[in-house]
């Protein structure tokens, strides 16, 4: 959908702003790109340092899924609540509390006697990098309008696809240079160089001028610990849907909904005494909202399980090195960052038909992964994938960063960091849901196969396309309802 706009160029519905842009925007929003990578390149690295972990501390398995699944966790909890505090207290200031947590938590995790300290040095990190990543997309939201904005977007989804792909292989290096022992020290030691670059630079060029209006000063505890709980019991089951055998841990998801539901009530109820509840339920009335939070949450749950599912494939398979196997992935980075950089360019031009172009573009891309896997046997897979590889990542690039751009458009300024929370929840939950189930399909054939990895690989690649469909039949959906309001709106006026 492409959003409506006033002359001045910004989306209609934002309110008017006269003051000329920050001349330093550019560079500010340099600052925040480094902060999204080392976020970003902390969910992913770690994918190929699980061997060494257990080499290096004797970790256990279920220390080992909590190492991965509690950085999930804690990162989708706070996301939405810290947020609201950037727009109540000032994005700058959340976000050089959260670069310097996640420093400080990555150098507790390099230098970890134990296991266990690990873990809770894990989970310290995702609450910082919650707190780090919607300060991001309501600072673009602060420092840029119109065209720029796009184009600000567009950077960011460059640095998503980028981060995620080159995790692996990053990783990889490190491993190799540093040694299968204390090789995964250095995947936490090396935000410490970043983290000390980026905090004097935040502060010298993120703008102060933030936050919502003066002596807006609520904080809507209750409904921070309602939203909370409801994220973590709707989360857990799914991020330890392996680990936590038996079915008692889906009892959780009622349990999720229900709270949720008492959190709408709760917000409903906090507006009607005239105070400033955590989440403007109006924000879901904005179909620009609405619909791209759904897309993209169903989009991650087609999306992130791909890196996991070629990662077993080529380590556990067909025995790649993790360097190996992560340089394999890298084509799909190079091709996500050319063409979410062009896509922020021409957003908004073209609107949501942008991101359906580039969900079908994925699509393709995973259909030429399955005829690939099925064609090509042996170690000669990973050059054979590239191709599907590559237009898989043109495809993604075309997604992410573009609906971000439609999905904030209408949204108010002062409430970009709720909205912007809200927005990563869906994409943490989308691809929490995705894992789970695309894993549970590749294991169980896995077993039925008896260690077969390439009819495991698509078996979860279907259900992943499945995930990819449904997120393409939203923004369909969304093309064609704009189609016909403008239509209309063509026809009364030429009436």
């Amino acid at each position: 959908m492409t959003a409506p706009r006033s002359a001045a160029g910004a989306p209609a519905g934002a309110p008017a702003d006269t003051d000329a842009p920050d001349p330093r925007r550019w560079k500010a929003l340099a600052v925040c790109l480094i902060g999204s990578f080392m976020v970003l390149l902390d969910v992913s690295i770690v994918n190929v340092a699980l061997k060494s972990i257990t080499d290096g501390l004797g970790a256990s398995g279920s220390q080992i899924q909590w190492v991965l699944s509690g950085y999930a966790l804690t990162f989708g909890l706070l996301l939405v609540p810290a947020g609201r505090w950037g727009d109540v207290l000032g994005r700058r200031k959340m976000f050089m509390i959260g670069l310097v947590a996640f420093t400080l938590a990555s150098l507790a995790c390099g230098a970890a006697p134990t296991a266990t300290v690990l873990v809770i040095a894990r989970l310290v990190q995702g609450l910082a990098g919650g707190m780090i990543t919607p300060q991001v997309s309501a600072l673009i939201q602060q420092m840029f309008r119109g065209a720029e904005r796009g184009k600000a977007f567009g950077l960011l989804g460059a640095v998503v696809g980028i981060s995620t792909a080159l995790g692996p292989v990053i990783g990889g290096v490190l491993i190799q240079v540093f040694g299968e022992t204390d090789g995964w020290r250095w995947v936490f030691l090396v935000n410490l160089p970043i983290g000390i670059a980026a905090l004097p630079l935040a502060m010298k060029l993120i703008p102060g001028r933030e936050g919502g209006p003066a002596g807006r000063r609520d904080y809507d505890p209750v409904g921070v610990l309602l939203l909370g709980l409801g994220v973590v019991a709707l989360l857990l089951p799914f991020v330890q849907e392996r680990q936590w055998t038996g079915s008692t841990k889906w009892l959780l998801l009622p349990l999720a909904a229900a709270l949720l539901v008492v959190f709408i009530l709760w917000e409903r109820r906090y507006l009607a005494h005239g105070k400033e509840p955590l989440v403007d339920l109006k924000l879901f009335r904005l179909r620009s909202f609405s619909f791209g939070s759904s897309m993209i949450a169903a989009y991650f749950a087609g999306f992130t399980p791909l890196f996991f599912l070629i990662t077993l494939l080529l380590q556990f398979g067909e025995g790649y090195s993790a360097l190996m196997a992560g340089l394999v992935t890298m084509p799909f980075a190079i091709a996500s960052g050319v063409a979410a950089a062009f896509a922020g360019r021409v957003v908004h031009r073209f609107g949501r038909p942008l991101v359906g172009v580039g969900l079908v573009g994925v699509v393709v891309g995973y259909l030429g992964i399955l005829l690939t896997v099925h064609l090509v046997p042996g170690t000669g897979i990973g050059w054979a994938l590239l191709p599907s590889l590559i237009v898989a990542g043109l495809g993604s690039g075309l997604v992410i960063s573009p609906n971000q751009t439609i999905t904030l458009s209408q949204v108010p300024v002062e409430q970009g960091g709720t909205a912007g929370g809200l927005l990563q929840v869906g994409q943490r939950i989308g691809a929490a849901v995705g894992i789970a189930a695309v894993g549970s399909i590749f294991y169980a054939q896995l077993d039925d196969s008896r260690g077969d990895y390439p009819p495991a690989l698509q078996g979860g690649l279907l259900v992943a396309i499945g995930f990819l469909v449904v997120a393409l039949a939203v923004a369909v959906l969304d093309i064609v309802i704009q189609k016909r309001r403008t239509g209309t709106h063509a026809a009364s006026l030429g009436g």
